[in-house]
């Protein structure tokens, strides 16, 4: 992992959220008082069913979104206090929607996330653009348009653009959308290892559960759990909150846990 640890930033960054909510101007909230802390080098996972308000929430957390209510604290600081180019120095986003190419190769979207840094000396004995492409099994598509790639390589290329910024806090929005099973687990496993702070919201229960620190259960835009990944998603929880009902062990080859669905029909 020293060719990850390159890439990212030196101070991992610990994040308060207190009393947060929004909603678009003059419709219902969306995110409704949720509070929570990450921990400095943390991986937080933010799970919920469709419509539970992720995206959202993580709007307000990088900035897109300035909340109707409560505050969004990085290292003690209101983020709408920083400086735009202060912020992504420290803070980098994957998004699930994909940018516009510009026409631009692989290599150059990547190293669009330099750019919050282009003016720092830094002396570093190696290109970060090169490594992010090592990293993300990239390097044979460097030239290409990245328009032309398949929708798993865009998303390796925006993981690989956001490293180069050399965060202090990665947000990722359903990065393994996209992403082959192998790849998942491949970014999981990278993202855990980091020692920077890394806040993802995915679909996938036993990912969450698997790699995440703590995990933060949204429902209506409210939290319904916040703790570690056993704690917060016990199969009472899932029952409320994914309306399933949850059988859990331990995987036999990994020992991480297992999780299996089934709907609690009526029996005819």
């Amino acid at each position: 992992m020293e060719l990850a640890q390159r890439l990212v930033g030196t101070e991992p960054a610990r994040l308060d959220v207190a009393g947060l909510s929004w909603g678009p101007h003059g419709k219902p909230g969306i995110v409704k008082d949720v509070s929570f802390g990450v921990e400095p080098g943390q991986m937080l996972a933010i799970v919920g069913p469709n419509g539970a308000g992720k995206s959202s929430l993580l709007r307000c957390l990088y900035r897109f979104h300035r909340p109707s209510a409560g505050t969004v604290r990085l290292d003690g600081a209101d983020i709408w206090t920083l400086k735009p180019k202060a912020l992504a120095r420290r803070v980098a986003t994957v998004l699930q929607e994909q940018a516009s190419d510009f026409g631009l190769s692989v290599a150059e979207i990547i190293e669009l996330g330099m750019t919050p840094h282009l003016d720092e000396r830094t002396g570093a004995p190696s290109d970060p653009v090169e490594d992010a492409l090592t990293l993300m099994n990239l390097a044979a598509l460097a030239a290409r348009d990245f328009g032309s790639l398949s929708g798993g390589e865009k998303q390796r290329v925006m993981i690989a653009r956001a490293l180069v910024q050399k965060p202090d806090l990665l947000i990722l929005d359903e990065p393994t959308n996209h992403l082959d099973i192998r790849h998942q687990l491949e970014v999981l496993e990278l993202l855990a290892s980091l020692d920077i702070t890394v806040i993802v919201s995915l679909h996938d229960l036993a990912l969450a559960c698997a790699h995440a620190d703590r995990v933060l259960v949204l429902q209506d835009g409210r939290a319904v759990q916040f703790g570690t990944p056993l704690d917060a998603l016990t199969p009472e929880i899932i029952r409320h909150t994914f309306a399933v009902e949850t059988a859990i062990d331990s995987h036999p080859a990994t020992g991480r846990p297992r999780f299996s669905f089934h709907l609690n029909l009526p029996k005819p």
